[in-house]
């Protein structure tokens, strides 16, 4: 099992008869790139806190793995849990195994996220801002190309079984439906699971057709650069198509500064991780706290990409 162990303010701690404050984490899956920074951002700022001690555990996108983690460490006696989730329509399960142990969600929202007791909280982005941000630049510059009297393209679902990949695929149908962008039309809508490789085969399948198109829509950078790369495979002048995703990643910054990628929005990857470990010491502490907790999305364009290329 791959885990992270961290300790911190040990040596603060030998000499005082205070106890150490423990959290358990688990992860949906450690071998992805923008929840690496999260994590990596998580072990930075519990390393800062005196009398903290810290562990992660990967639970390789299977629930009941998760479910597992969250039982053992509430079986060690930690005195918070944080649970990036495998499976969004799971949150009453993993809310249950961690029983009246502090358990806060970190950046994907359970299906309870509305239930939950006193002792949980959701810490993350809202999903509404997301995709309506990438969606509504991407129309505005379809309009602004010329494009504005009928626009065809494709939309790149990540896990299905995740909340944020449903919402933000809502988003870009809710931006559609609206009378400013009603001229775009989506050809077609498959996931990639949040995957380079998955994203790059899909829209080779997608070019394939021979059907025109002016815009790709993806859930998150990682689909965003595989379509990018395929289109370049194939030949294709990415000024003459509109490409938007989400997250802001450093890779997705790179590719829009070689000028092929359009929109992303940052997702605060540092600032929900830490966020998550400042929620879960105030319900170890008895403190209240929101159910709801929300680090804001960014729209990030060309133009201001500079303020975000050492964020994520």
């Amino acid at each position: 099992m791959k885990k992270t162990f961290v300790a911190a303010g040990i040596a603060a701690m030998m000499g005082t008869s205070a106890m150490a404050q423990e959290i358990g984490a688990t992860f949906s899956r450690f071998d992805d790139n923008w929840l690496t920074v999260l994590r990596n951002g998580m072990v930075e700022y519990a390393e800062s806190i005196d009398g903290l001690v810290y562990q992660q555990e990967d639970a390789s996108d299977d629930l009941a793995k998760q479910i597992d983690q969250v039982k053992n460490f509430v079986a060690s006696g930690v005195d918070a849990i944080i649970v990036n989730i495998v499976d969004t329509s799971a949150g009453a399960a993993v809310s249950a195994a961690a029983g009246n142990v502090p358990l806060v969600y970190v950046n994907r929202e359970p299906d309870n996220v509305n239930e939950l007791p006193p002792t949980q909280a959701f810490v993350a982005s809202n999903e509404i801002e997301s995709g309506t941000l990438s969606a509504f630049e991407v129309c505005k510059n379809l309009r602004a190309a010329g494009k504005g009297s009928g626009a065809r393209g494709y939309l790149m679902n990540g896990q299905l079984s995740n909340q944020a990949a449903v919402q933000r695929s809502k988003d870009v149908h809710d931006v559609i439906g609206m009378d400013m962008c009603n001229f775009m039309e989506i050809i077609d809508e498959q996931t990639a699971n949040w995957s380079r490789d998955e994203a790059q085969d899909l829209m080779t399948n997608w070019m394939s057709s021979g059907e025109p198109f002016d815009f790709v829509l993806a859930n998150n950078d990682e689909m965003a650069i595989g379509a990018i790369q395929a289109m370049k495979a194939a030949g294709m002048d990415m000024a003459d198509v509109q490409v938007g995703g989400v997250d802001a990643s450093q890779d997705a910054l790179l590719v829009m500064a070689a000028g092929d990628y359009d929109v992303t929005v940052f997702q605060d990857s540092v600032g929900q991780g830490t966020g998550s470990i400042d929620a879960a010491l105030k319900l170890i502490a008895g403190e209240k706290v929101d159910s709801k907790v929300y680090i804001p999305f960014v729209l990030v364009t060309p133009e201001n990409m500079d303020d975000f290329l050492d964020k994520n």
